[in-house]
């Protein structure tokens, strides 16, 4: 599932890869390491219908400060545009802001990614600045969200 994803020259053009499968296993090892140390981890996306294998969405450790985690998401081609982003990243940021006490998430993108902008500002991510993004050599925008008020401004659907 992960070179499904990860070595896909399509779904990682704009995150630097196609990846190789020395480091696809290398990134899940980490990931492995991230869910036993912290809770934290890219989990795997299926849909309920038909149990396909859609795509992954989920944290790791932003900087040095403790419950502050960087959103991510990627999923296969042929599940673009039918809003699995948005809904799978709502119910993660529910389990960081309820269950983890995350403190704030941070998200970038590709600058030609105007999918992922769309998403990030749909989850209520508010534009902070740009700054250079190793894998690409390019300046991404960069985006932030505090934890949710208790009105709920995060919600899983």
């Amino acid at each position: 599932m992960a070179m499904a994803i990860w070595g896909d020259a399509e779904v990682t053009a704009l995150i630097g890869g196609p990846f190789t499968a020395e480091t696809v296993s290398a990134r899940l090892a980490r990931e492995i390491t991230e869910l036993k140390d912290r809770g934290i981890q890219y989990w795997p996306v299926f849909l309920l219908d038909g149990d396909r294998h859609a795509g992954c969405v989920g944290f790791r450790p932003y900087g040095k400060q403790e419950r502050v985690y960087e959103l991510g998401f990627h999923f296969r081609r042929a599940f673009w545009g039918q809003g699995l982003a948005t809904e799978a990243a709502r119910a993660v940021m529910s389990y960081g802001f309820g269950t983890l006490g995350t403190e704030a998430l941070f998200a970038g993108h590709h600058p030609l990614n105007e999918a992922s902008r769309r998403v990030l500002l749909k989850l209520g991510f508010i534009y902070a600045s740009t700054e250079l993004y190793q894998p690409t050599g390019l300046m991404h925008p960069n985006f932030w969200l505090g934890k949710p008020s208790n009105k709920g401004n995060v919600a899983v659907t």
